[in-house]
């Protein structure tokens, strides 16, 4: 049986970030875009690993316990692209290259439905949705 580019692993290598945050960006053009109105100006970052500040704060017991994380004031509580107060930080999702990884390799589901699945779900923190809410934003982009 002949090897197809997709089957042979044999060279590839992990997805770097560069290659997580294509993965991310392209989720987020294919949400509704009556979501993606409610993100202007949340930055989304693609980083290795949280770092040892927010893991703390979060009360993870190891560097791959959490794959993404939003940091900000959500539109609930009156965040937004507008409403930046001088010195503030801009809305932001964190992606987290190594436990997205991880995660994959223990699950059975592509890495772009994942990073899809985390990056809603952190946008969602700052929108403010229900995880109902959230299912529903990943089928219709899904879809």
């Amino acid at each position: 049986m002949t090897e197809t580019p997709d089957t042979d692993w044999s060279a590839r290598r992990a997805p770097d970030l560069a290659a997580i945050e294509a993965l991310a960006e392209a989720a987020f053009a294919r949400l509704p875009q009556a979501f993606r109105s409610l993100c202007d100006g949340v930055v989304i970052r693609v980083e290795e690993f949280p770092d040892d500040e927010t893991l703390e704060e979060m009360g993870c017991e190891s560097e791959f316990d959490l794959l993404g994380l939003f940091r900000g004031t959500g539109l609930a509580q009156g965040g937004g692209a507008l409403n930046l107060a001088t010195g503030q930080f801009p809305n932001m999702v964190w992606l987290y290259r190594r436990p997205l990884l991880d995660y994959w390799a223990e699950h059975d589901e592509t890495l772009g439905h994942l990073v899809a699945h985390v990056l809603v779900h952190e946008i969602g923190h700052h929108v403010g949705l229900s995880d109902d809410d959230m299912a529903a934003i990943e089928a219709a982009a899904e879809a």
